[in-house]
């Protein structure tokens, strides 16, 4: 199976307003406006980490009709005055068929989802929650080129390195590597979940989590 890389890391919020803020004040950087998903009620907004990595922030769209299925990201779980906090992220593989076969965890079923004209495949858990609390990735197959990531303004934003804290780190060191993730990504064994980005800036490296 060829290998996987880090597609992107997800912060959820009540409010992309709320997800803007965190952003401010952790990178001093604002994000790019992003689109809506109409199959999920959702909208996002995001931020340039390199040719193919970015960050996203995503909330419920109040415009948007409820979906008649659980939303994305436990979105749904969120209320008006929850933190935005940095809560999952997302593994880019050219097959995500045979990588979730793969895949030593359940990571959800296979969706497809669109954004305008931008589309794509996802694995989501049919309740929307997240796999192992936020712990473990989600998969997507993109079905555009080039990577989105592209189109975004570049102020210089990379990711320097991520952390995953979860209860059962041998369960996650586990399912990368049965994912064939290429990067090193530190897990710690911790008592709650929680995923730490450090990220290069112009400034120096900032720590992202909530």
């Amino acid at each position: 199976m060829k290998s996987t890389s880090i597609d992107h890391i997800t912060i959820t919020a009540p409010s992309l307003e709320a997800g803007t803020e965190l952003l401010k004040k952790s990178l001093d950087f604002s994000p790019q406006k992003g689109g809506e998903h109409p199959k999920m009620g959702t909208h996002n907004l995001f931020l340039r980490l390199g040719d193919a990595v970015f960050l996203e922030v995503i909330a419920c769209n109040p415009n948007a009709k409820k979906p008649e299925r659980p939303r994305w990201f436990a979105l749904d779980d969120i209320k008006k005055d929850s933190p935005a906090k940095l809560r999952t992220w997302v593994v880019r593989t050219e097959n995500i068929h045979s990588t979730l076969e793969n895949s030593s965890e359940s990571l959800g079923e296979i969706e497809p989802i669109s954004r305008g004209d931008t589309n794509w495949l996802i694995t989501i858990p049919k309740d929307g929650s997240l796999a192992l609390n936020g712990g473990a990735p989600a998969l997507i197959e993109w079905q555009v080129a080039p990577h989105p990531a592209t189109k975004l303004t570049d102020f210089g934003l990379s990711l320097h390195k991520l952390e995953i804290h979860h209860p059962e780190p041998e369960r996650i060191i586990k399912l990368l590597s049965s994912i064939s993730l290429k990067q090193e990504v530190d897990v710690i064994a911790a008592n709650t979940t929680k995923i730490i980005a450090y990220i290069n800036t112009p400034n120096g490296i900032r720590q992202l989590n909530a």
